[in-house]
């Protein structure tokens, strides 16, 4: 007795169809979270300092399994001020607090949050922590696979993470405040006050080329003492702090402490 696959794809139809209501559900993890978190789809006000970008670097080498360092990076769009923070795995509840660590130490209210579809960022913790507060932070999302919708903290994943770290595995939990003592103090410090970049003002297509036109190099500082949304306060606060500053002595103390940090990687 023979019975072709044609057959027996036919005859088990029904009973597929059978299982996969009773063991499966349409609606998939995240789904509910997505359609109440948007896709970032308006333009933001690029001059105006509180709209920023986050996202996380994972430092597994060459492998995703077990429990590893990420980085958390987020960057202003308006201003380059960007914050670093180490965190163990990147468990929901640990993501929130070190969030919440990073917005004290803006020198401006958060006014939006972009951030790609992982785990770490869409969840209800975060989601309730920017909606359910006096004045509301526009949380939202990029689109699945586009990398292009966050190319602002792409390129501050590169320029202040991987430059510095490299792909190592990072898998020791003792790394976590050796980084954080780096990130939170002398690093942002040199990166907001001694490092300019450039914004891009204008791009447009000219037969297979792009054109892009960026304005003069700034660093972060200089973007808010020159924004009008900045209180004085604050500016003055910063010039003050400037004042005592030592880049290269500055320079000099990251590089310390990045070996510290690699002399526990290297470690037993």
């Amino acid at each position: 007795l023979t019975i072709s696959p044609a057959t027996i794809d036919r005859l088990l139809k029904p009973v597929r169809i059978q299982y996969q209501k009773r063991g499966r559900t349409t609606t998939k993890p995240g789904t509910l979270l997505k359609k109440q978190i948007p896709i970032q789809t308006t333009q933001w006000d690029e001059s105006r300092p509180g709209f920023i970008e986050a996202g996380t670097v994972a430092h597994c080498g060459d492998s995703l399994s077990g429990t590893f360092v990420y980085t958390l990076d987020i960057v202003d769009i308006a201003t380059g001020w960007t914050e670093q923070r180490a965190i163990w795995g990147k468990g929901e509840s640990g993501v929130l607090k070190h969030l919440k660590d990073i917005e004290k130490a803006l020198p401006f209210h958060l006014l939006g949050f972009d951030s790609d579809n992982g785990s770490e960022f869409l969840n209800q913790h975060l989601l309730r922590h920017f909606t359910q507060r006096k004045k509301p932070v526009r949380f939202t999302r990029s689109s699945p696979y586009h990398k292009d919708d966050n190319a602002h903290i792409e390129q501050k994943n590169w320029t202040h993470v991987r430059q510095w770290l490299g792909y190592q595995r990072l898998d020791k939990p003792m790394i976590v405040p050796a980084l954080n003592e780096r990130y939170r103090r002398e690093w942002r410090t040199f990166h907001h006050f001694f490092r300019p970049s450039v914004k891009l003002l204008a791009k447009k297509r000219c037969g297979s080329k792009t054109i892009k036109h960026h304005d003069l190099p700034k660093t972060p500082y200089q973007r808010i003492i020159e924004s009008p949304y900045i209180l004085q306060q604050t500016k003055n606060a910063m010039t003050k702090y400037l004042e005592n500053l030592n880049p290269f002595l500055l320079r000099k103390t990251i590089e310390e402490k990045l070996k510290k940090v690699f002399s526990l990687i290297d470690s037993g």
